[in-house]
């Protein structure tokens, strides 16, 4: 029989990779699909394209892992994530939509870093296209429910 402390400890690392996993999975499915909602995904060449899908795949899944480890050094435990699991998910999505919202805002608005097609939806106050927020709503919400699931098996099988 295990110590309780490390089972804790492989419980912890199940969901974090699975999390991860997850998001990177559903990012790269999610991606492609995006792209006619910006003027990359019409006017890029398939050069710009590969490099916009595999660029932002990267950067969404390190927001996702940054959201999740300041989640949960701010409201998780010693016993997360057997404890205050949903505490740490609803954390994690409100960081993740809340930088996006700033980003999206500040390189589509400000800098000019990339353009929305005439395809993305707006939200106001600040114009934020509603592709990326729903997107870290869904994505996140799915990668929790997925990662809490294959951690309590893989747990089960070796505890």
């Amino acid at each position: 029989m295990s110590h309780p402390r490390e089972a804790s400890a492989a419980n912890w690392l199940a969901v974090v990779r699975a999390y991860l996993i997850a998001t990177t999975a559903l990012e790269l499915l999610r991606e492609p699909t995006h792209l006619p909602l910006y003027t990359i995904g019409q006017t890029g060449s398939m050069g710009q394209i590969a490099f916009a899908v595999v660029h932002c795949t990267i950067g969404d899944v390190l927001i996702a892992l940054t959201s999740l480890a300041a989640a949960v050094v701010i409201a998780g435990d010693r016993a997360w994530p057997s404890t205050g699991f949903v505490r740490v998910a609803l954390l994690t999505l409100t960081i993740g939509l809340g930088y996006t919202v700033f980003s999206e805002y500040r390189n589509v608005e400000v800098l000019h870093t990339w353009t929305y097609s005439e395809l993305m939806p707006r939200l106001p106050p600040l114009c934020t296209g509603l592709s990326p927020v729903l997107q870290w709503i869904v994505i996140p919400t799915a990668a929790f429910i997925w990662a809490r699931r294959y951690s309590t098996l893989t747990i089960m099988r070796t505890g």
